[in-house]
């Protein structure tokens, strides 16, 4: 007999239901058998970002428990948007749209098997949405829906007196159109999404039981929030995408190594696919040493992984210890050296002047203050480039000490860190 935790009960350790319609009733059809359930994901931006991925290991986790996915890409309401508690969305072209539309999909398809009796099945909710008539929808699907109960929505209510047009008001409609047509056409009975989703789910809840008189299920997965509250998500430049060409590896990596002691086990529980025993010993360890950062390092390192694959990962934590002089930086792959040096911070300097002095370089980087400052630095044996000490003020880089051709890496100490790139 397996020792395998019910689905669901593997969900709520992991802290991967904040709401649900009835949980016991869902527990009942999956131990009667697989149940098809989908997760939507709106093509807004080029790229899904870190709330997307927990819906998407959420998923896979089901999947995996033998329920059939259906992962709906919004073709459809990619082209409105869910509306915000601050500001109209812009609205993106139709070429625009289709376009992120197959981004987003092929972000998605590494994460599901669309192969076996459970086989995942990807649609886009324009292909039902495109041909309906206003009058069909008007009559089919918004006199299902009360007004009184639709301002009731928080983020209605919050953007009531600034004012919310028409088309955000009716987002709701769309989305829950979705879910009846997936349950006539597919037999779908469940939908799950983020918490911010919750007024969304149980609309499709409602469609679905006034027009077919069936019951379905919802549950929503919690926002995942910084130790103070505040949103993550976010890095000083920009959302944590999945997309390798909008935000780096490197900085991906270092995303999850920099999180929080007191959300580290929260974390390993909602993204990663280690199992209870390993979660348990890892946050034992950080608890007992949290100087070693050995929850972060695993999640780093998980979380690459899953995201950009086992090679990358290897890249990734070669450049980590080689820019801190723990390994060799010219063996570096050069699309990982430029990304850890972005993280860290660049200097442009255009080829064809004269190269700066070592202290000319720290001042520019902004590892000293100012050249009194740098030269100190240098006297004290704390100035390196590529790893090597500088002794002299005023050594110059030579063309040899380029790396790929462009880059030096300067470090004041053990920990500051900068980037030259020498660009036409």
């Amino acid at each position: 007999m397996s020792s395998r935790p019910h689905v669901l009960d593997d969900l709520q350790w992991r802290g991967l239901i904040a709401h649900a319609t009835d949980l016991d009733a869902l527990r009942a059809e999956m131990d009667a058998g697989p149940v098809r359930f989908y997760v939507g994901f709106d093509p807004t931006a080029p790229s899904l970002h870190m709330g997307n991925l927990l819906q998407i290991v959420t998923a896979r986790r089901l999947q995996d428990a033998g329920n059939v996915p259906y992962a709906l890409v919004g073709g459809a309401t990619g082209m409105i948007g869910d509306p915000r508690e601050v500001g109209e969305r812009s609205l993106n072209s139709l070429d625009v749209v289709r376009s992120w539309v197959e981004r987003v999909r092929a972000q998605i398809e590494p994460f599901l098997s669309f192969e076996g009796a459970n086989a995942a099945t990807m649609v886009n909710n324009y292909d039902w949405t495109a041909s309906l008539s206003t009058i069909d929808f008007l009559r089919d699907i918004g006199k299902h829906f009360p007004v009184n109960r639709m301002l009731a929505r928080d983020v209605v209510r919050t953007r009531l007196e600034a004012g919310i047009s028409y088309t955000e008001f009716s987002y709701v409609l769309l989305q829950s159109m979705d879910y009846l047509n997936l349950h006539r056409d597919h037999g779908v009975r469940l939908q799950f999404g983020g918490s911010d989703q919750w007024g969304n789910l149980t609309g499709g809840v409602e469609l679905v039981r006034r027009v077919e008189g069936a019951r379905v299920h919802a549950f929503a997965t919690p926002l995942i929030t910084r130790a103070d509250g505040t949103k993550y998500g976010k890095t000083e430049g920009g959302a944590v995408w999945l997309d390798p060409d909008m935000l780096s590896p490197y900085a991906f990596y270092q995303f999850w190594l920099n999180v929080e002691d007191q959300k580290v086990g929260e974390l390993l529980r909602a993204f990663t696919f280690l199992d209870r025993a390993e979660i348990e010993e890892l946050e034992a360890v950080s608890a007992e040493k949290p100087f070693l950062r050995t929850g972060q390092k695993a999640l780093a390192e998980h979380m690459t992984a899953l995201v950009h694959g086992a090679a990358e990962t290897g890249h990734v934590q070669a450049a980590a210890a080689a820019l801190f002089g723990g390994g060799t930086l010219r063996e570096l792959d050069e699309r990982t050296l430029a990304g850890a040096l972005h993280e860290a911070g660049v200097t442009t300097l255009p080829t064809g002047q004269p190269m700066p002095t070592m202290v000319d370089l720290l001042v520019a980087t902004g590892l000293s203050k100012s050249r009194g400052d740098a030269r100190r630095t240098v006297d004290e044996g704390g100035a390196y480039l590529n790893n090597e000490r500088v002794s002299d003020p005023a050594h110059v880089p030579a063309p040899a000490d380029l790396l790929a051709g462009r880059w030096l890496v300067l470090r004041r100490g053990k920990k500051s860190l900068a980037g030259v790139e020498v660009a036409g």
